[in-house]
């Protein structure tokens, strides 16, 4: 283990806080030692500064799959990998994660040269499946179960540690930017569901894959998820009377951003930004408050 890589520890819990409190491309890495078995919660790049530690795993769980949740599985090849049914399919092979993320071709062969450089990706064929309420005794009463939480993927899970209450929350990650659903498994309206039930789970500690890291006060979680979920009234707004001013087509719309900041770029931004602006159309369609004229969205009178 590299020495300058810090630890928490919550009782059977271990977190390996990645670069910059986890953000992307870094994650943050969970480790859960039982009397029997050690488990681990995904593998972001910081998993490769704790190579022996990650060695000794007995089983890897991944609360969804994206590359920056899979790029330490390389040193685990050895250990049985768990991921929710719907997204199993992402992590078994680079077929089942193209159309995970949906992205145009010209994209995904970019993608696949960036995330193998990376992010070390290997696809993992012997992914198991695991279903919502999945069960995991570590030896000693350490238990781990899997609460589906889905939006940002289909397949997006929290693992909730016992004893200690432990919640690992992934890409409910409470960081400004807000939530992500740019993907063609991602959902807006699960999100907003999710965004509901994850306050429901009665954890003590809740953790992060990016940015916040661990949280260990209630008052502060809830008001950490308040300002995270408000980012979606916020682009739905931005977009609603952006439509008042210039109607417009998906096409210009994508281009003016309402996700992204204007000024970055990556290989799938563009992608991304269409998908999510996609899914607020469709919502505000339903609800009677915009409509397309000829493949020029307005908003209604």
């Amino acid at each position: 283990m590299s020495p300058d890589t810090p630890a928490l520890r919550y009782g059977a819990v271990r977190v390996y806080l990645g670069e910059k409190s986890g953000k992307y491309p870094d994650g943050n890495q969970v480790v859960v030692q039982g009397a029997d078995t050690l488990a681990v919660f995904d593998t972001p790049l910081v998993a490769n500064r704790i190579a022996g530690t990650l060695r000794a795993a007995d089983l890897v769980v991944l609360g969804h799959m994206h590359e920056d949740h899979a790029a330490g599985l390389h040193l685990l090849r050895h250990a049985p990998l768990y991921v929710h049914d719907a997204d199993v399919e992402a992590a078994r092979s680079w077929e089942g994660l193209s159309r995970h993320y949906g992205y145009r071709p010209q994209v995904l062969a970019g993608m696949r040269t960036k995330i193998e450089r990376d992010f070390h990706y290997v696809p993992r064929p012997d992914a198991q499946a695991y279903a919502d309420g999945a069960l995991w005794a570590l030896g000693g009463g350490v238990t781990v179960r899997a609460i589906h939480l889905p939006g940002h993927t289909s397949g997006h899970c929290a693992l909730f540690v016992e004893p200690g209450a432990i919640a690992f929350i992934g890409d409910i990650d409470l960081s400004s930017f807000g939530p992500y659903y740019g993907d063609a498994t991602s959902s807006l309206a699960a999100f907003r569901r999710t965004l509901g039930a994850v306050r429901d789970i009665p954890a003590k500690v809740w953790i992060t894959s990016h940015h916040k890291g661990v949280i260990t006060e209630r008052e502060t979680f809830l008001g950490l998820l308040q300002t995270f979920g408000t980012r979606l009234d916020a682009r739905e707004a931005a977009l609603l009377a952006h439509l008042r001013e210039r109607p417009s087509t998906l096409e210009e719309l994508v281009a003016h951003r309402f996700v992204y900041p204007r000024h970055a770029e990556d290989l799938y931004y563009a992608d991304a930004e269409r998908r999510c602006i996609e899914q607020h159309l469709e919502e505000l369609a339903r609800e009677g408050r915009v409509h397309d004229d000829g493949g020029r969205w307005r908003a209604a009178a």
